[in-house]
């Protein structure tokens, strides 16, 4: 009997999916248009074998429709995380972490949010990163061995609370 393969679902905060749902909009309603009106400007300039503009536009035009279809996907099977839902003293996606790596660094703190929206120059990791998938389903007190591209590094859970 076959089996059909389950969609890969993408964990998010209802403030991650509102960003996502604005993103696209501008996609949508200023880069699509604006790409649109280069390529026609580009047109006008005659011989498109030798236009570069105009492969240049059209390059850019494949690459945000690309974006947008990338961003419905995410959208489409979006999972809504509720981390009010999840123990407060459990690290999960939507929570915000502080952890200290063992023995005496100085103490660290994320945002776990899903991959959309992810941004780590602002403390918001991705539930797919290495110490995110570490991270989850532990709690304050715990000391945990986190997997990390080089080796391995031990932590101690300091804090966890609602980050939104």
């Amino acid at each position: 009997m076959e089996t059909l393969a389950e969609e890969k679902t993408y964990p998010m905060t209802q403030a991650g999916k509102e960003k996502l749902e604005r993103e696209i909009e501008d996609l949508k309603l200023n880069k699509r248009p604006e790409i649109i009106n280069r390529i026609k400007i580009a047109r006008s300039y005659g011989d498109l074998s030798e236009n570069s503009e105009y492969e240049s536009a059209k390059n850019e035009q494949s690459l945000l429709e690309n974006d947008i279809k990338s961003k419905e996907h995410m959208l489409q099977y979006a999972e809504i995380i509720d981390s009010e839902q999840i123990d407060d003293s459990e690290v999960s996606v939507g929570k915000i972490v502080t952890f200290q790596e063992l023995p005496d660094e100085e103490p660290e703190s994320y945002t776990i949010v899903g991959a959309a929206e992810a941004d780590p120059m602002s403390g918001k990791i991705s539930n797919d990163s290495p110490i995110a998938k570490g991270l989850i389903g532990h709690k304050v007190n715990e000391e945990v061995s986190i997997n990390i591209p080089a080796g391995s590094m031990k932590v101690k859970i300091l804090k966890v609370e609602n980050a939104e």
